[in-house]
């Protein structure tokens, strides 16, 4: 991967054929199967909402409306880290099956919010339930402090992808030594700690799904 590829030949002087280290070789190894984990995440749940009407992704549609509450598609796109347009197809079709409505949003009078129905609140309660059994059940050999590690590092990658994604990746050492001056005045020019206007390094969907309301 050529985030890793990269911080080894700047960190050595530039000798990019430096030996990776033990680090960066498990960095290799969980990169390496982040993606047929998503497909194999994916294929689960569409196992598991075929007779619901509803697609893995407007599961994680009304998981984030349910964590989060109602927004706007913007903002949904963001906080799921998707593009509008699929964003807006699930919010359609989610709609269709009495799932979500949109409302009025008092900050902006052209830009709908979208909110959970009683339907929605049920069916996305219900898949929870279910996920909740599942996962004590075929997860329970995994400490809580394995999975708060996890969840460090998949959190840390997404945000150095994030910024290889937009074309703003940094130095870590001019990071630090930025943060370290704006700490002393500001945050920073964005507001943020240095994160993009709009990061949430939340999930956005469960590991496990039901799409049977009543489970």
């Amino acid at each position: 991967m050529s985030v890793i590829e990269g911080d080894a030949g700047e960190h050595a002087g530039g000798d990019s054929a430096r030996e990776p280290t033990a680090t960066e070789d498990l960095l290799y190894d969980v990169i390496r199967r982040l993606w047929p984990l998503h497909r194999t995440v994916v294929r689960a749940v569409e196992r598991e909402l075929a007779d619901t009407g509803m697609t893995a992704g407007e599961h994680a549609l009304l998981d984030t409306l349910h964590t989060e509450g109602p927004r706007t598609v913007p903002q949904l796109a963001r906080t799921m880290g998707l593009d509008r347009q699929p964003v807006q197809r699930w919010v359609n079709h989610a709609a269709e099956l009495g799932l979500v409505v949109t409302a009025p949003n008092p900050a902006h009078r052209r830009s709908s919010l979208i909110r959970l129905t009683t339907e929605g609140t049920a069916a996305i309660r219900g898949i929870q339930r279910f996920e909740s059994t599942e996962l004590r059940q075929r997860l329970a050999d995994l400490p809580a402090e394995d999975v708060r590690t996890a969840l460090h590092v998949l959190d840390r990658l997404g945000e150095e992808f994030r910024h290889l994604a937009n074309g703003s990746r940094v130095q870590r050492e001019e990071t630090d030594s930025q943060g370290s001056r704006d700490s002393r005045g500001s945050e920073g020019s964005n507001g943020s700690n240095g994160k993009p206007e709009g990061h949430d390094s939340r999930p956005t969907a469960p590991l496990m799904h039901k799409g049977r309301s009543g489970a």
